[in-house]
């Protein structure tokens, strides 16, 4: 198997994963002024990260895919939940969360240009989704409750809350108070794969 990815992008969230599998695989940066290159189009048409292609060739985009498959191909790894029918579910739940609405308000944080060409008002914008993400991450705190991962045992969401956690750091996101999701992000920090996975991507 084969990662493409940009360091500290969504992709962080797959290169941890494959980690915590164990199984062997390469992981492949992207440049930035790669991303609409011709060959970097024919493995993601929009021109993004993560790809993960393996060794017959067949490749996989978009990060919920990539992680649920990886989950399936190696079940051993326990990372799809709990074993039952809803624990996969609840999962999913997460995992779709953060991608539809946690990953998606960060947009005007990162590329505020793409919705507004006014510079002038960028600054609202940009605290209008500053916002929105302290709700978010209000509701993650709280689901967080009592447990040491999102779903109750280790699973394919909990990479990607890390990711959008480092990014609300980076992005000067209130999350002052949100004492759960801090000893989640240490726990997670601390972890080993995880630690490999930033390192191999120089973060």
């Amino acid at each position: 198997m084969k990662l493409y990815y940009l360091p500290g992008a969504c992709s962080l969230a797959d290169h941890i994963v494959l980690e915590w599998i164990g199984q062997p695989y390469e992981a492949h940066q992207v440049e930035r002024a790669e991303l609409r290159s011709e060959a970097h189009l024919k493995r993601h048409p929009v021109g993004q990260v993560p790809v993960l292609v393996e060794d017959d060739g067949w490749q996989l985009t978009e990060n919920v895919a990539i992680l649920n498959y990886l989950a399936d191909r190696f079940p051993a790894a326990g990372l799809g939940g709990d074993g039952s029918v809803r624990g996969r579910a609840e999962v999913n739940r997460w995992l779709g969360y953060l991608n539809s609405e946690v990953h998606q308000t960060f947009k005007p944080l990162f590329a505020p240009q793409r919705f507004i060409t006014d510079e002038r008002q960028h600054a609202e914008l940009q605290d209008t989704a500053r916002t929105k993400l302290r709700q978010h991450f209000t509701l993650l705190d709280r689901q967080l409750a009592d447990r040491d991962w999102l779903t109750g045992t280790r699973s394919l969401a909990d990479p990607y809350l890390y990711v959008v956690t480092r990014w609300a750091k980076a992005k000067q996101v209130n999350l002052q108070g949100l004492e759960q999701l801090a000893r989640f992000h240490e726990r997670m920090h601390a972890d080993a794969g995880v630690q490999a996975a930033m390192q191999a991507e120089g973060l």
